[in-house]
């Protein structure tokens, strides 16, 4: 992605549909009077009575206990510096993003204008009673520390300094883990800090928390090794200081068996890296570029266990796997403060979590066969669905065994459930599908080309190497829109009704005649039918061309399934091809089916669109959970509609026992765990999260999805195309350009899947 456009987008994200990332929504109703005199006057006045004769009872009436500060002063923000208060805002409004989608905890920035100590602890002190923790970012060192220090020791709510031991707590889980690999133990290992700031410090004393000595620790600043005998250091430089004769990071890697870089890039030679011990392990944490390249060093050293601050690169320390977690597990017990005792809880839950086996969903991002334990896989992806069940019970414990938790949990597994149903897998679907498309890159054409907005989400992909895109359309109006987008790469396009095709009309002409002159098909016909653009891609998707196509933007569905219909047909022993959406909710991914083919499918084609559609949720990553609806509840009614459903269920039990789903049931208690429990304790349905709806008929699926897309804003994927030959999708007319990224997504990961049946048939 160019530097012009990283820019360009960037901008638009932050300022459009609205500016900023984060807005306060109601918990409450506030449709009635009576609402708002709940509310406000008079109602309020209730809390406020019980809260001032017991303080603790604001953290049961509002939403303290949820609510994390993010505060700076701007001084030290990324890496760019110190830009001041109101340029650190977006950084900590996405810090509150990262908060909210992780952890669903409650973020809102804070930006100080003071670079005084003084004043910055006085100014926290005094807003402190509105937030349950303290989350302090981007503040330069060593103000840092003093700035944490004094707040911990005066405030009795839970504070971190993120960018200090965030760092700290994924690098020592990492490093547990490299250890636990190489056989060696962290009481033993030569260790070299390259950088002395606030996370370089906080890193080394959590290393010496688990058994690093000081006698084998060397760390370096700008000026060489910190010794003892170098003079104004300051406080925690002291700590550090060696009594080692050496000056130069040369001299200290010699014999090292554990690098940490927190410093700048490539200041680590392959020379230094072969003077190391044997299976060295080198965490090069500078961003983005590493303080020694990461395929110079795994091609360097065949030994190594790597990890840097990168997602290009296997072992990524990155702290999302941290703050949310921690601070979710601290509110949950209202803990007085984070010590050293939660802090470790987080490094051992993660390393643990690392050992065990990995959900196939976390396999199916990262387009990976199996993430096992081992030299690549050290730390945990930020996208594991099993760190918000696993990292904050951890804390929580560690909270109230070491005496500062005022609220305990007593049972753990209600609140293991409690997390899962918080964690929602929302728009982590959309992050899944974009990282696993991007592993092997697919040509998908984009059939409408000539319109700006399918150009747009043309140029999203390519930027975001999502696909290859295939521009198809007017060629002229497609290299004007190109210019005035600015998109400037070297894309291929292709003009049907230009001399240039001629060829390829001719090869696709013949081949269409020869699949359909059975079927009243002439050869002059066919030729006609290869002007138009869906006929024309669908034709090099057939052929081999692409690997998949997206079109519908801008023509009502019907007129482009049939030309997919007649070229790509149905794949074998498929009956009827129908269609998925995935409407993306607070509850995590719904799969609903059929949205857009079959108006009143038969019980026998019911069965035959669930079983499709438990194939594409398994394929992303989720296990099925299937309810097929109706307006009846388990023979309430003798009505044929909702004894058709009933049969499709009795054929999907026979077929496949070991699926999920149950039915007929009505939408509410499908969706309402409680409710299905308590009236029909006897369905496959009961206890679990339903995530896969089969509707009756196409009217209930279509207008259903609308109104969700509609009334809640949910963001939708599909219609994805079920049972066709090759992968084609047809998106609704009109699409937005986020929508058609995300389909060309599904449309990568379809073309996929394809070959990794082919390639199994073939036994390759």
């Amino acid at each position: 992605m160019s530097k012009k456009t990283t820019r360009r987008e960037a901008l638009i994200y932050h300022a459009k549909p609205q500016p900023g990332k984060i807005a306060i929504v109601p918990t409450k109703p506030y449709a009635t009077q009576r609402d708002l005199a709940l509310a406000y006057s008079p109602g309020v006045a209730e809390p406020c009575l019980e809260i001032s004769k017991n303080k603790d009872e604001v953290y049961r009436y509002t939403s303290k206990g949820n609510l994390v500060a993010i505060i700076s002063n701007g001084t030290a923000v990324l890496g760019l510096g110190n830009i001041g208060p109101e340029a650190s805002k977006p950084v900590m409004e996405g810090k509150g993003l990262l908060f909210k989608i992780f952890a669903d905890i409650d973020g809102m920035d804070i930006e100080v204008d003071t670079e005084d100590v003084d004043k910055f602890i006085e100014t926290v002190k005094m807003i402190a009673p509105t937030f349950g923790g303290i989350n302090l970012e981007d503040i330069k060192a060593p103000e840092a520390f003093e700035i944490e220090r004094r707040l911990k020791a005066e405030l009795d709510i839970p504070v971190m300094h993120d960018d200090q031991h965030g760092t700290a707590i994924i690098s020592a889980a990492a490093l547990l883990n490299a250890l636990e690999i190489t056989n060696k133990k962290i009481e033993d290992v030569r260790i070299v800090v390259s950088g002395a700031g606030a996370a370089a410090v906080s890193c080394t004393r959590l290393y010496k928390a688990f058994g690093a000595k000081d006698e084998n620790i060397v760390m370096l600043d700008s000026k060489g090794v910190i010794r003892k005998d170098r003079e104004s250091l300051s406080k925690e430089k002291l700590e550090f200081a060696s009594d080692r004769k050496i000056d130069t990071l040369d001299e200290a890697m010699k014999d090292a068996d554990v690098f940490i870089g927190l410093s700048i890039a490539d200041i680590v030679t392959t020379k230094m890296l072969l003077s190391m011990a044997k299976d060295p392990i080198v965490f090069a944490m500078a961003n983005p570029d590493p303080e020694i390249n990461y395929d110079l060093a795994v091609k360097t050293r065949k030994d190594i266990i790597m990890a840097t601050g990168r997602s290009d690169h296997p072992n990524q320390v990155n702290n999302v796997l941290g703050f949310p977690f921690i601070f979710r597990g601290a509110l949950d017990v209202r803990a007085t403060g984070i010590n050293e005792e939660m802090k470790m809880a987080a490094v051992k839950a993660l390393a643990q979590l690392t050992r065990q086996p990995v959900p196939e969903q976390v396999n199916i991002a990262y387009g990976e066969t199996r993430l096992t334990f081992g030299k690549d896989y050290i730390i945990p992806k930020p996208f594991d669905p099993r760190l918000i069940a696993e990292i904050p019970p951890a804390v929580a414990k560690a909270a109230m065994e070491s005496g500062i938790a005022k609220q305990p949990i007593e049972d753990w597994d209600r609140y293991r459930e409690e997390l899962l149903q918080r964690s929602g897998d929302d728009n982590k679907v959309v992050r899944l599908l974009h990282n696993r498309a991007k592993m092997n890159l697919k040509k998908i054409v984009f059939a409408e080309a000539d319109h700006l907005d399918v150009l747009k989400a043309a140029q999203i992909v390519h930027e975001e190497g999502i696909a290859i895109p295939i521009l198809l359309g007017n060629k002229e109006i497609i290299e004007e829109l190109k210019e005035e987008l600015e998109f400037d790469a070297n894309i291929e396009i292709i003009d049907p009704n230009t001399p240039d095709s001629e060829k390829k009309k001719i090869q696709y002409a013949t081949k269409y005649w020869e699949n359909r002159r059975r079927s009243g098909s002439t050869l002059y016909n066919a030729k006609s039918k290869m002007r138009e653009r869906n006929y024309f891609g669908a034709m090099m998707v057939l052929e081999g061309d692409a690997d998949g196509m997206i079109s519908g933007y801008s023509r009502a569905f019907p007129r482009v399934v049939k030309p997919v219909f007649e070229v790509i047909g149905r794949a074998t022993n498929v009956s009827r091809a129908a269609t998925v959406h995935i409407m993306i909710t607070k509850r995590g991914p719904l799969f609903l089916a059929d949205t857009s083919i079959n108006i009143n499918p038969s019980a026998e084609e019911l069965a035959e669109i669930a079983q499709n559609t438990a194939n594409v949720a398994t394929a992303f990553g989720f296990n099925p959970v299937m309810a097929l609806l109706s307006y009846a509840n388990y023979g309430s009614s003798t009505h044929p509609h909702a004894k058709k459903v009933k049969e499709a269920v009795r054929i999907l039990h026979e077929k496949n026992p070991d699926l999920i789903v149950d039915g007929e049931i009505q939408t509410d208690f499908a969706l309402n765990k409680e409710l299905l429990q308590s009236q029909f304790p006897f369905s496959k349905l009961a206890g679990k999260n339903v995530n896969t709806l089969i509707f009756p008929n196409l009217e209930s699926a279509n207008i259903t999805y609308k109104l969700l897309k509609e009334l809640n804003k949910a963001n939708s994927i599909g219609p994805i195309m079920l049972g066709l030959r090759r992968s084609v999708h047809i998106m609704q007319l009109g699409a937005s350009v986020d929508e058609m990224v995300n389909m060309t997504a599904v449309a990568a990961i379809d073309a996929q899947e394809r070959e990794k049946r082919k390639r199994a048939r073939s036994g390759k």
